[in-house]
């Protein structure tokens, strides 16, 4: 990674000062946000809330309940949060792991140390990194960071990396610049999905009105 310490922590101060404090992720338990963990795969939050909120009516909110229910009706209840089949077969999947290896109880699950409780969830039907690490730093508080899709478009736009960089490189790069502090990684994975929803858009990015658009090298080279 073509960035130090001080430009990681620069770019952190920008977005912090601009945005203000997330408060990221949404949820009132850690089972909460598991669940919306799994549903927020390749999806907007909103529609993810619009899930839970069907699901919290229904009583279909715990462990136990999720296992009990029939896999249509699950399905039909987090139908807003799409591809719905595949998300019920997910939370069916990690429900059925809790309940059996740690007799229901996401407390117990969580007292495992954080490489073998990874291993573990990655090792679940359609569970991959940027989920089971979800799940480790904001419903198990594991000082581990998050990175997705705004990650990689962010830091490949400052001229950091690649945007083809791996999951684990990136991860590996940023939690060796940052210090090991879950609020810090909580923060500003945050902080970088709010940037990337708001500015950094895929196609036709708000460039102008950019945080960070003095600093980034894919802005600077629009003006030459």
């Amino acid at each position: 990674m073509k960035a130090s310490r001080e430009d990681l922590q620069q770019v952190y101060e920008l977005l912090l000062q601009h945005f203000g404090p997330r408060g990221w992720w949404p949820g009132d338990s850690a089972f909460e946000i598991i669940v919306g963990a799994v549903l927020t795969q390749a999806v907007a939050w909103k529609n993810v809330e619009k899930a839970l909120t069907a699901m919290k009516e229904a009583g279909v909110f715990s462990v136990q309940a999720i296992l009990q229910t029939p896999d249509d009706e699950l399905s039909a209840l987090i139908r807003p949060a799409l591809y719905h089949r595949q998300k019920t077969r997910k939370l069916k999947e990690i429900m059925y792991y809790v309940e059996h290896e740690y007799q229901g109880n996401i407390h117990n699950m969580f007292q495992e140390p954080m490489h073998i409780l990874r291993e573990e969830l990655l090792s679940l039907w359609g569970i991959g990194p940027e989920t089971a690490d979800s799940i480790l730093l904001y419903a198990g508080n594991y000082p581990i960071f998050v990175v997705d899709a705004y990650t990689r478009r962010i830091f490949s736009r400052l001229g950091w990396v690649a945007e083809t960089i791996s999951y684990h490189e990136l991860q590996q790069a940023i939690q060796e610049r940052l210090p090991e502090d879950i609020t810090i990684y909580n923060e500003y994975h945050a902080l970088l999905v709010a940037q990337g929803a708001s500015y950094c858009k895929k196609t036709q990015p708000f460039c102008n009105d950019c945080p960070l658009s003095q600093i980034c090298r894919y802005f600077i080279s629009l003006q030459e």
